[in-house]
């Protein structure tokens, strides 16, 4: 026969064979189960003989019947009847072989108890049970609260195939009970819970007052509320005015709740509840209370990768960005800062009521490491830092949270000499500040500022109107500079020149000429052919001149004889 309606339930020819054999109490799961040709009848029978592994029993009509031990012991493992004692057996007869079960027995007198107890009342009951075992027909199942096992066809367990059966308890509703046995269905569970469910939502949506609930279960993004057959979520977003909440901090399970009903999802049989709907709308006026720029009073509530959320009371939160924690550059962990719980001052830097969105900044409550370091340094002073960045075009120095430049040209005297071959990302190096620039808050420094420059140690052995040579290494409009020494090129002006021609000249000739003058603090020297040549002529003269006065003393001696 078909079946049609859970309500008018037929067991069909496949789930009746398999009924019928949990109703002749479970004899299924005997090795035997696959036969279909026994059946099974409760009799009174007499133990003729206990041995150490079975135990004989009269059934009667002159018929005897072994069973195992184990059918007679408690749990203990003590054999609880004599010899002699009359007790009730299942008697199954299977191929002509008569067998007998105390413990089937007892199971069945369970059952017939149980089920004069819900016969009258046990339309649409729902139970907790576990499933035990499976057959070809279906699920055996235990009802815990009665201590009974139940039969669910398989066609009324809404279990795909091949589902890995486990322990955990589920739901069901009583289809059907005779004295042989109890049907659940769990497809009927889910077709009358859902009709209460849809009852239960239309009679709160129409009253759209606040529900009471209770809270049974509590995930990362909100809370599960029960309002009396009906389970409903509280997004997180829904709980506060908060940006966000954690759902486990506020709440446990087992708590009372009001909600408000936000929509229901019939296809999707979804309920969407709502906390904060019952609670005043603290943005509404929070631009009366607060302005870009004041100073709060905020407690952090919660800490991420990116910053962190600060409570500023009246379920308002803001959020601090990792940027506006500390001046500090390249700060990764904001835990390293601050503490969940810890209350703090900050500044308001943005106020949007509209899009409720709060944000405040640490970090201006503090001076800038740009004011702090002009408050303790000044120009030309020498300090230690720390090599924080390299590039092409010189390196970047740390004092505590403020970078100076240093460029390549003031990294030492030699000008070959680059930042990115010199130094290394974590160097201690000692330099100069050369500027501070308080307008666009840079800090320019000087390495060979500190270090000896090549002209001061080679003015330590060389002095004005020395003569000295060098090779030719470049030719510009304005003059020439020759070579004197490693890391010093003097520069000899083109008025300086003369009597040597400047486009008789090339890059490795030789010049001599004489010093016209050194500057020390921006190492310079600048050199002159013209002198050198004039003293020259000046110290030929001097000779000749001497050559002269020799000749003509002489020749006033020789006549004054």
């Amino acid at each position: 026969m078909a079946i049609k309606t859970i309500e008018d339930f037929e067991l069909s020819t496949q789930d009746k064979e398999s009924y019928e054999k949990f109703a002749s109490f479970y004899e299924q799961n005997d090795k035997n189960s696959n036969e279909n040709n026994h059946s099974s009848t409760l009799i009174k029978g007499k133990i003729i003989k206990i041995n150490d592994n079975s135990v004989m029993i009269d059934i009667g009509q002159k018929i005897e019947s072994n069973m195992r031990i184990d059918e007679i012991k408690n749990e203990a493992g003590e054999v609880i009847f004599k010899e002699g004692d009359e007790i009730d057996l299942v008697m199954s007869d299977v191929k002509g072989r008569k067998r007998v079960s105390y413990k089937q027995a007892l199971k069945q007198a369970k059952i017939r108890e149980v089920v004069a107890k819900i016969k009258d009342n046990y339309k649409d009951m729902i139970i907790d049970v576990e499933i035990i075992n499976k057959n070809k027909g279906g699920y055996i199942v235990k009802w815990k609260e009665e201590d009974v096992e139940c039969f669910m066809p398989k066609q009324y367990s809404a279990i795909k195939l091949n589902t890995k059966i486990s322990s955990k308890p589920i739901k069901v509703c009583i289809i059907k009970v005779d004295d042989n046995g109890i049907i659940v269905s769990r497809k009927k569970y889910f077709d009358v819970t859902n009709q209460r469910k849809k009852e239960r939502v239309e009679e709160v949506l129409a009253s759209n007052t606040p529900i009471k609930g209770e809270v049974v279960n509590i995930t990362p993004f909100g809370i599960f509320v029960n309002i009396g057959d009906v389970e409903g979520l509280v997004h997180s977003s829904e709980i506060s005015h908060k940006n966000f909440v954690n759902p486990a901090s506020l709440y446990k399970i087992g708590d009372v709740v009001m909600v408000k009903i936000l929509e229901y999802n019939e296809e999707k049989q979804k309920l969407s509840l709502s906390i904060k709907a019952l609670k005043d709308d603290p943005w509404n006026d929070i631009e009366n209370q607060l302005k870009i720029g004041y100073t709060i009073k905020a407690v952090v509530s919660s800490i991420r990768e990116y910053g962190a959320f600060v409570d500023a009371g009246n379920d308002i939160e803001g959020f601090l960005h990792i940027t506006e924690i500390s001046w500090e550059k390249n700060i990764k962990k904001p835990n390293d800062y601050l503490q969940i719980g810890q209350e703090i001052d900050v500044e308001i830097i943005e106020l949007d009521p509209s899009k409720k969105r709060l944000r405040v900044s640490l970090k201006k409550l503090s001076d800038k490491p740009f004011t702090q370091f002009i408050k303790k340094y000044k120009e030309g002073q020498v300090l230690s830092g720390e090599v924080a960045t390299i590039t092409d075009f010189g390196a970047f120095v740390r004092f505590n949270n403020i970078d100076g430049l240093l460029h390549n040209e003031d990294l030492s005297w030699n000008k070959q000499e680059k930042c990115k071959n010199i130094l290394k990302v974590g160097d201690k190096v000692e330099v100069k500040i050369l500027k501070i620039d308080k307008d666009n808050e840079k800090i320019s420094l000087s390495r060979k500022a500190i270090l000896e420059s090549p002209v001061s140690i080679f003015s330590k052995t060389h002095k004005l109107g020395d003569i000295v040579s060098g090779k030719i290494v470049e030719i510009k409009d304005f003059g020439i500079f020759i070579e004197l020494d490693k890391d010093i090129d003097a520069l000899i002006k083109n008025e300086d020149l003369m009597p040597l021609k400047k486009d008789e000249l090339k890059i490795g000739d030789n010049v001599e000429a004489s010093i016209a003058n050194i500057d020390i603090e921006n190492n310079k020297i600048r050199l002159s052919v013209k002198k050198l040549a004039r003293k020259k002529e000046q110290d030929e003269i001097k000779n000749y001149n001497n050559n002269e006065k020799m000749t003509l003393g002489d020749i006033l001696k020789d006549r004054l004889k």
